[in-house]
């Protein structure tokens, strides 16, 4: 039986400095993979061999494209591009401000796709690459006072599955990566709403039990981390992957697919407590 030959491949990976793209990290480095990873606070990267840390701001778009062109001159072509860096916001939607908004898009949704934009052409030049954006459950399953979040999340996932229909030809492939809740430190990051609103303080309390309780629970980054590097030794990998506990990432996917919004709505409610 012919042995399959391991290729190390040239990974650039958005938000390397904790949670889910820590653990991406150091599998990928511990795999013989050669990873240029960033974070706004590159010292947190861990010194790994083949882990190369890079200072990148999604809220800047002038930090993005300085990060990337300074990682592609270094490492000559990238094979895989993985746009998992992100932060959350945590009130309720009616007391969002346009800013905070804007500032959850920019970051979730518009960072990615500007390096979804500069990778496209280096790999299609370079004559193949994998896209992998990791979007969220919460885009099919909305976590409750986390509107923006949700939202950006769908946003991105929508416009992954469009470019999936109009790329021309199969050298780029993109995958869309939609982990549920995962035991990382996401929540003690996330931007609470300093105004307090009486009408949902009571929800509110209910909602972020919950989702701490949740994540207390949940499988660790690993899990991700496991998942992304099957995909990238895929030939073909499929466009869209759950990861998480089989109830968020099976069952509950499979089931609001065929109820109405009204009975969705009812039993996320009951989910949450509120």
């Amino acid at each position: 039986m012919r042995e399959s030959v391991f290729t190390a491949k040239r990974i650039f990976l958005s938000g390397a400095s904790s949670g889910i793209g820590l653990a991406i990290a150091k599998l990928l480095v511990a795999q013989g993979h050669e990873v240029w990873g960033t974070s706004r606070n590159p010292e947190k990267i861990p010194a790994l061999l083949r882990l190369h840390p890079l200072r990148l701001d999604l809220a800047d778009p002038c930090s993005v494209d300085e990060a990337f062109n300074a990682a592609l001159a270094e490492a000559d072509h990238f094979d895989v591009l993985i746009n998992n860096a992100g932060s959350g916001h945590f009130g309720p939607a009616e007391n969002l401000s346009a800013e905070a908004i804007a500032n959850q898009f920019q970051v979730l949704v518009f960072g990615h796709l500007q390096l979804m934009k500069l990778a496209m052409p280096a790999m299609r030049s370079h004559g193949h690459g994998l896209i992998i954006n990791v979007t969220s459950l919460a885009s099919r399953l909305p976590v409750p006072f986390m509107a923006a979040y949700n939202a950006a999340k769908a946003a991105m996932a929508a416009f992954t599955m469009s470019i999936q229909l109009e790329l021309p030809d199969s050298r780029v492939r993109i995958v869309d990566l939609e982990p549920g809740d995962i035991c990382t430190e996401f929540n003690n990051a996330v931007n609470k709403s300093a105004q307090q609103d009486p009408r949902y303080e009571a929800s509110v309390a209910k909602t972020w039990t919950m989702v701490e309780r949740n994540m207390a629970a949940a499988p660790k980054p690993e899990s991700v981390a496991r998942r992304v590097c099957a995909l990238i030794e895929q030939t073909n990998p499929p466009p869209r992957v759950t990861v998480g506990d089989a109830f968020q990432s099976k069952i509950a996917p499979l089931i609001f697919r065929f109820l109405p919004q009204r009975i969705r709505i009812w039993g996320l409610k009951k989910y949450y407590g509120i």
